[in-house]
């Protein structure tokens, strides 16, 4: 198994489960030129996060190109010690990336 681009921590924090989750991205927000040509660097973001635990979504959201690159999500559910937590996200250009790990 390759090694994921997404860096994950879950751990109980007074009753509910603390969500950290780094994923390495470009985030181009299709807006910048390449200082050479002068041309648009194309658009690519990620588009949808989504976070699973014990079969549930628990976290969903949509980003856009105005978030800066290698975006840095926090969030909180309600979940249980040595669950897994699983974060995925999809792109602008169809690419997908998954990373696991358990609650502690």
């Amino acid at each position: 198994m390759a090694k994921s681009s997404i860096r994950i921590s879950a751990k109980m924090v007074g009753g509910e489960t603390l969500v950290k989750a780094l994923m390495k991205h470009p985030m181009e927000s299709g807006s910048r030129k390449n200082k050479a040509t002068g041309a648009l660097i194309p658009a690519h973001f990620i588009q949808t996060i989504t976070c699973e635990s014990a079969g549930k979504v628990c976290f969903s959201g949509d980003l856009s190109g105005g978030v800066s690159a290698n975006p840095y999500v926090s969030f909180k559910f309600k979940g249980n010690k040595g669950d897994t937590v699983k974060v995925t996200w999809v792109d602008s250009k169809g690419a997908t990336e998954s990373g696991e790990t358990k609650i502690k």
